[in-house]
């Protein structure tokens, strides 16, 4: 169409035929819009929606991410690291780890585009919400300062066993999610503003809080905490992620 349009130059100015291609694409998008979601790309989802304390409700993905999802995104490029489940594991009840936030963030683009439907990564604080009726109760804190409440977290003993198991293999919460207490810990959005917990622009944000048997702060290019990538603290297990939405799917 744009070809055509091109071809009758002489008798258009430029910038008509620059603005008839350029709606011509917005129509198109829009249409796909319309359209609704593409089911094909839409992970499953759990069964309730999930309704916060300030009454704000959430969809949240009933699974974590697995390889076989997370390798649909590098067959098609825009993710760059390929994944490969444990020997006599399957890649579609395996969940996608060993991700850095920066990896995630591209799997982010990636499925929104694909589903046409808009997901993000949980907040911290939905994170800890959602998990809290399956998570071990919490130890009494060691440190009683608001600012030290991460210290107390992270020398607690730890229950999660750290082999990477397949999913479906821990609690399921009253919504229908499961394995949020399992051995993988979940990136969030939120930026790690250090003990303080200060401000901190996301784009420069050189660390990010995961959700797991205890709250973890990870620089955004680890992907592997075990080996000592974690910002403070005891490292989590495994790194993977859970996507939600604040939008029913159609």
């Amino acid at each position: 169409m744009i070809a055509k349009l091109a071809s009758l130059a002489p008798r258009l100015s430029l910038r008509k035929v620059l603005a008839a291609g350029a709606t011509i694409i917005a129509l198109g998008a829009a249409w796909g819009f319309l359209r609704g979601p593409d089911l094909d790309y839409v992970p499953q989802m759990a069964e309730r929606v999930v309704t916060l304390s300030d009454g704000h409700a959430i969809y949240v993905q009933k699974y974590e991410v697995t390889v076989a999802e997370w390798n649909r995104c590098h067959a098609d490029g825009a993710c760059e690291l390929a994944l490969r489940a444990p020997p006599g594991s399957e890649t579609a009840t395996t969940p996608a780890t060993g991700l850095s936030h920066v990896d995630v963030e591209q799997y982010l683009g990636w499925i929104n585009r694909k589903a046409r439907h808009d997901f993000r990564l949980p907040t911290i604080a939905e994170w800890q919400f959602m998990a809290k009726d399956v998570l071990p109760e919490k130890e009494d804190p060691i440190f009683t300062d608001p600012d030290l409440t991460w210290a107390s977290t992270y020398l607690t003993t730890g229950l999660a066993p750290r082999k990477l198991s397949p999913r479906g293999s821990f609690s399921t919460s009253a919504e229908g999610i499961v394995d949020l207490d399992g051995s993988v810990w979940e990136w969030t959005q939120d930026c790690y503003g250090g003990e303080g917990g200060g401000a901190v622009d996301p784009k420069k944000c050189a660390a990010f809080f995961a959700g797991g048997e205890h709250v973890a702060a990870i620089p955004f290019l680890v992907r592997d905490p075990a080996r000592g990538g974690c910002a403070v603290g005891s490292p989590p297990a495994h790194l993977g992620l859970r996507l939600v939405s604040e939008t029913r799917i159609r």
